[in-house]
């Protein structure tokens, strides 16, 4: 062999060799998988040995890392830190769990099958991919979510391509969840939108009224801080139905994001109506409770019984929305586009806390007649400037929304 043979059996060697490593890399997945276990749970044990290895095994993974979570608390905090880096839910978490890579998270003792399918499922058939059957016998079902829309249950013989498929043509609709990053600046955004939109000079006047009344008719401390408790609580219950209503008129939308850009910029309209209350008292459009209103609940607090305030603080309730509707809209909206339906009820509520906080705080103060005075002197003479405070905050709110949100 001449030197110019073997050059070219060198280089046919090394080409040779390039092929060969970039065939098992491709044969390979690189991610890597950790399996979150109890190493007294014998049919954990089982499952994991008769099931897991061998599909990972086909599928051309390497040997996965066993963690016992149950007899080293380090691998617990190492699970709860890597399930909610993930977006893992608490109530989708098992005593079983198995992580390939981020991309599939597997929580129990899921089918056979459905493991096989999802490790052959091409890349494009999702992102991220969570199953979960935390029963070890008797099993009748199993629930599929792709962490977009709502999780979805199939019976424990459904072929996981039946969500695959429904993913594929409802996609695009599906509303994506919230990362654990996202959730801390969401949350945030909820309880701050929230008590912006509690600052309602009209509530705090009827509020304000009501208490004065029961001084008047010379209540007790304990029975005005009772009877203001329960027009709050009047107020709470009817914003947090009307939230619950839009929630269900928007998740009949196909583009949710649409529905918080128009409460954005719903919440920029009222923000400069506000300002324009401000700057300019005289011109009309203004935002207030209906005055044909006014009448209807100072007739139903005067009788000031605990029915007759439940029921004058849920008119204030229903009444105050068209002042302050849009901040609920936008956050609606989003709540709608980044949580699924449970995470928004519960955001929803959180919401309506910081709503009446700044009514709490007032009924604190308000304890006796002193205080009392001093407190609708100054509702009085700070309604223009909480209303200029207002209007910039719901305008730094809409844009803030339209800009980081949507």
């Amino acid at each position: 062999m001449n030197k110019s043979d073997r050059l070219l059996a060198a280089l046919a060697i090394a080409l040779a060799l390039v092929i060969l490593a970039q065939a098992s890399a491709l044969a390979s997945p690189a991610e890597p998988v950790t399996i979150y276990y109890n190493r007294a749970c014998a049919d954990c044990l089982h499952y994991i040995d008769d099931t897991i290895v061998p599909l990972l095994r086909q599928a051309g993974f390497a040997p996965p890392a066993y963690l016992d979570y149950v007899n080293e608390p380090a691998n617990r905090a190492g699970l709860l830190q890597h399930s909610e880096g993930l977006g893992v839910p608490s109530s989708f978490q098992s005593h079983l769990v198995v992580f390939i890579g981020e991309r599939l998270i597997l929580e129990g003792h899921i089918p056979q099958g459905v493991v096989s399918d999802l490790l052959q499922a091409p890349a494009e058939a999702f992102e991220r991919m969570l199953i979960y059957q935390d029963r070890m016998t008797g099993a009748t079902e199993y629930v599929a979510w792709a962490f977009r829309g709502e999780p979805q249950t199939y019976a424990i013989d459904t072929p996981i391509g039946q969500y695959l498929d429904y993913l594929e043509s409802h996609g695009q609709h599906l509303a994506a969840t919230t990362t654990v990053a996202q959730e801390q600046a969401l949350l945030p955004l909820v309880l701050a939108t929230g008590f912006l939109d509690g600052l309602n000079p009209c509530a705090f006047a009827v509020l304000l009224f009501f208490v004065a009344f029961l001084f008047t008719i010379r209540r007790t401390t304990a029975s005005i801080w009772a009877m203001g408790l329960t027009y709050v609580a009047a107020i709470f219950f009817a914003y947090f139905l009307i939230g619950l209503g839009l929630m269900r008129a928007v998740l009949f939308v196909d583009d949710h994001h649409f529905m918080a850009r128009v409460g954005s910029w719903l919440v920029i309209a009222l923000g400069l109506i506000n300002l324009k209350d401000y700057f300019f008292p005289q011109l009309p459009l203004h935002l207030r409770i209906p005055t044909i209103a006014h009448g209807t609940i100072q007739d139903w607090l005067r009788r000031a019984t605990f029915p007759a305030a439940a029921v004058g603080g849920f008119l204030v309730g229903l009444c105050t929305f068209p002042c302050s509707g849009g901040i609920y809209v936008a956050i609606v909206g989003l709540l709608a586009a980044r949580t699924t339906y449970l995470q928004g009820v519960g955001y929803l509520g959180l919401y309506n806390l910081a709503f009446v906080l700044p009514l709490l705080l007032i009924l604190v103060g308000v304890g006796n007649r002193r205080v009392m005075h001093r407190v609708r002197l100054a509702e009085q003479s700070t309604r223009r400037p909480v209303r200029l405070a207002t209007g910039v905050g719901m305008v730094i709110v809409g844009v803030t929304i339209l800009l980081f949100f949507v």
